[in-house]
């Protein structure tokens, strides 16, 4: 059978077979058709059907999860774990506990976890997980309650050598210190389960900071082969949560001007640059919002119930840092329309593919998430290894390797997009780079 054929019916039994599933089918659709010309050239892959393999996750997990509200009523949400494959090392991937948590977000979010973690060229394989719990507006003790409830029936599915969940949106400090707590409770203690824990037991320097600042370093060795730097640029951010945090950090920390950021509420416009710290204190230690920002910068404005990239403004590069699809076709032409030259993704599927094709033609270089957010499941595997030596690294050390690491992704998404005649293609060389490890490991382990 002919690459084209092959690729064509997978989709085809793919759309059947999981219909309404918006966001995998999203994720499928954007890599199926860039891995043809792969398949072409190595027929083999074709002839044992490795792909068709490849696209079933290993194994999916659903459960209730029953806990208390502070009133004492009984609450129910749906948790979730996509153990998606192993090929290359135990399931890997973040708990996300957010309202829009349902079956297609976290297979999406196990798909792409897959070649983001092969690219990261660490032994680990994909998964994610979550709940539709939102943390928002719940008292400690109710979070507490839901993540011991969660953990009780997900401890039976994971461990340091089959499946380490680490935090997502919505899971943070609290949320992994909770979930671990209840993990040693049950299972009498392993400090490699669970990655993203805080310092004081087991975590990793550098891993709070780890997707914003590689997200950042993938696009300053992008601006190295351009012989240009991020020195005077200026960058447009979304999100105000971790990612976006430490992006906006490493930016300024390399010469940029971060103009923007937000929340679900609406996004702040400074032209003097954000003021990264006051962020920090509003979203990680306040829990406010971000339209509090102004109270104390009166250059800056918040826009209410706008979103970022509607925005008319000049700058560089666009960072989208919140969640999947915040930029559509629409929001691409204006990006475009704005100047920007790069877009980097720090949160997993921001574009659409739609908005992606606005890209291409405009020839913005665009950076898609499996590669340039992959800082943080890199320093994720990198704590695995410090909690299995019983050690701990500096933080120049961790950091010294995640910028190593993204300067590794970056080189393998130019240098296979360029094998392949298409170069600055970082999407298929990404696809390509991370597809071509699983298939052959899956292949030498007798996995079809």
């Amino acid at each position: 059978m002919e690459a084209k054929q092959y690729v064509e019916e997978i989709q085809k039994k793919i759309h059947e077979n999981d219909r309404g599933q918006v966001e995998y089918l999203q994720a499928v659709d954007e890599f199926l058709p860039t891995v043809e010309v792969f398949l072409k050239e190595n027929p083999a892959f074709v002839e044992s059907n490795i792909l068709g393999v490849l696209i079933e996750p290993e194994r999916i997990l659903q459960f209730r999860v029953p806990w208390q509200d502070d009133q004492g009523n009984w609450q129910v949400n749906r948790g979730y774990r996509v153990q998606y494959n192993s090929a290359i090392g135990p399931y890997k991937g973040g708990l996300r506990f957010h309202p829009s948590v349902n079956l297609s977000v976290m297979k999406f979010l196990a798909f792409e976890q897959i070649f983001k973690n092969s690219l990261t060229g660490l032994p680990i394989g994909g998964g994610k997980g979550g709940s539709d719990f939102d943390p928002k507006g719940k008292s400690d003790a109710e979070v507490m309650r839901f993540c011991q409830s969660f953990m009780t029936e997900l401890q039976k599915h994971i461990g340091p050598s089959t499946d380490v969940p680490a935090g997502d949106i919505g899971v943070g400090a609290r949320e992994i210190g909770y979930l671990y707590g209840m993990y040693k409770r049950l299972r009498n203690y392993d400090a490699g389960v669970l990655t993203g824990k805080p310092l004081g037991y087991w975590g990793s320097e550098a891993r709070t900071e780890a997707t914003g600042y590689g997200c950042v370093y993938f696009v300053k060795h992008l601006l190295n082969d351009l012989n240009d730097s991020f020195k005077g640029k200026k960058v447009v951010v979304s999100g105000s949560g971790n990612v976006s945090i430490y992006a906006m950090e490493k930016a300024k920390e390399l010469g940029a001007s971060v103009l923007t950021c937000s929340d679900s509420n609406g996004f702040i416009y400074d032209p003097n640059g954000i003021d990264v710290e006051l962020v920090k204190e509003l979203k990680e230690k306040n829990r406010e919002r971000i339209s509090k920002y102004v109270e104390t910068h009166s250059d800056a404005t918040y826009y209410d119930g706008q979103s970022v990239w509607d925005f008319e403004v000049a700058y560089d590069i666009a960072l989208p840092c919140a969640t999947q699809n915040e930029i559509n076709e629409k929001q691409a032409e204006i990006l475009v329309k704005n100047g920007g030259k790069i877009v980097a993704e720090g949160a997993n599927m921001p574009c659409t593919l739609d908005a992606v094709e606005v890209l291409d033609k405009a020839g913005v270089l665009y950076c898609p998430g499996k590669a340039a957010n992959a800082g943080g499941v890199a320093v994720s595997a990198l704590e695995m290894s410090q909690n299995s030596e019983r050690l701990s690294w500096s933080f120049e050390k961790v950091d010294g390797m995640l910028d190593d690491i993204m300067k590794n992704i970056y080189e393998t998404c130019r240098d296979t997009a360029n094998k392949y005649d298409a170069a600055n293609n970082f999407v298929l060389g990404a696809n390509i780079a991370g597809f071509e490890k699983v298939a052959r490991a899956m292949l030498s382990q007798g996995l079809v």
